[in-house]
């Protein structure tokens, strides 16, 4: 998504431990981003009189050139978490000029033009702005899920809501840890941190660690991507043929996700079953072909219950 974008040299990656040295072996590192539950059974939002949860808001962050927006639209905290880091590298920004060099990102023509356009606008309006842009909303839509049964014209009762994720960021910038949240009004200062790779590997973790441990032990639904340099790059520097096909392989397996993620197989299901009803109907006839719906049906319970089942026992999930 990113490099249709016009962002080169980076790339995001999961870290399966939350530790800095899982961190520092992704250096140069631009941030992380973190997904978690998003907790409905709470206020979550504070307002600008108020204190968060963990560390202060800074509203006076974007007079020093932070890019922080709003988010003003559904399902795309996603999207928003990975531009508050790539804005905020732009090698042209202001906030760049604190930062070390190996901390620039060539963002592109596509959101170099928004960030220039929309920097003297507050972040309610910049959401606004972001969630018009054409260029990044085409981009965005490309890589949604299909999802040809989606019904939106009725709404689940509250025993069949499904739970909810949220995306946010951390990065350095001007010198300082920041949280950005575009569910937030402000960014959240999380104390001083300078743009060094191994400053930050050390000062994020603690306030990831804080965050978690204010859900129940039995919550394990996290997640964590790294932003940093693309990896391919070190492995060209350093000529290590393993490393970069294993980094090409990588990319060719998320093109196939990434595909199969977008594609719409109710065609293709049509034809599966009219091609097994068939054969059923040339093996038995009339009764074999409904003795195999039958058993299908069955099948289908029992898998939506054994479903049903995983979700109240709080198994791994981090789709959003």
């Amino acid at each position: 998504m990113i490099e249709d974008l016009g962002v080169k040299g980076v790339q995001f990656e999961e870290l399966l431990s939350l530790d800095a040295d899982s961190l520092l072996q992704l250096t140069p590192l631009y941030g992380v981003i973190f997904l978690f539950k998003f907790p409905t059974d709470s206020p979550y939002r504070g307002s600008s009189s108020s204190a968060p949860h963990d560390g202060q808001y800074d509203p006076s962050s974007s007079e020093a050139g932070l890019f922080f927006a709003h988010q003003t639209i559904q399902n795309a905290c996603g999207t928003q978490a990975l531009l508050s880091v790539l804005l905020n590298k732009d090698a042209t920004s202001e906030a760049a000029l604190t930062q070390a060099e190996e901390q620039h990102i060539d963002i592109g023509d596509v959101l170099r033009t928004f960030r220039e356009f929309s920097s003297t606008l507050d972040p309610e309006l910049r959401g606004e702005v972001l969630s018009n842009s054409e260029e990044i909303r085409k981009i965005h839509n490309a890589f949604a899920r299909s999802s040809p049964f989606a019904d939106e014209t009725t709404k689940p009762e509250d025993s069949e809501r499904e739970d909810v994720f949220h995306f946010i960021a951390y990065t350095p910038a001007n010198g300082v840890l920041y949280e950005l949240d575009g569910l937030q009004p402000h960014p959240i200062s999380h104390g001083e941190c300078d743009a060094t790779s191994s400053d930050f590997a050390q000062k994020v973790i603690p306030v990831l660690q804080r965050r978690i441990e204010r859900y129940p032990q039995t919550e394990i639904r996290f997640n964590l991507l790294a932003v940093c340099r693309d990896l391919r790059v070190r492995c060209r520097e350093l000529g290590n043929e393993d490393g970069l096909e294993r980094e090409e392989r990588k990319r060719k397996d998320w093109a196939w996700e990434n595909a199969l993620r977008r594609h719409n197989f109710i065609g293709f299901a049509g034809e599966v079953v009219k091609a097994v009803a068939s054969q059923k109907q040339r093996e038995g006839g009339t009764e074999a072909v409904k003795g195999w719906l039958e058993e299908a049906r069955k099948t289908t319970r029992k898998r939506l219950e054994e479903r049903a089942k995983g979700k109240s026992g709080g198994e791994m999930d981090v789709d959003a």
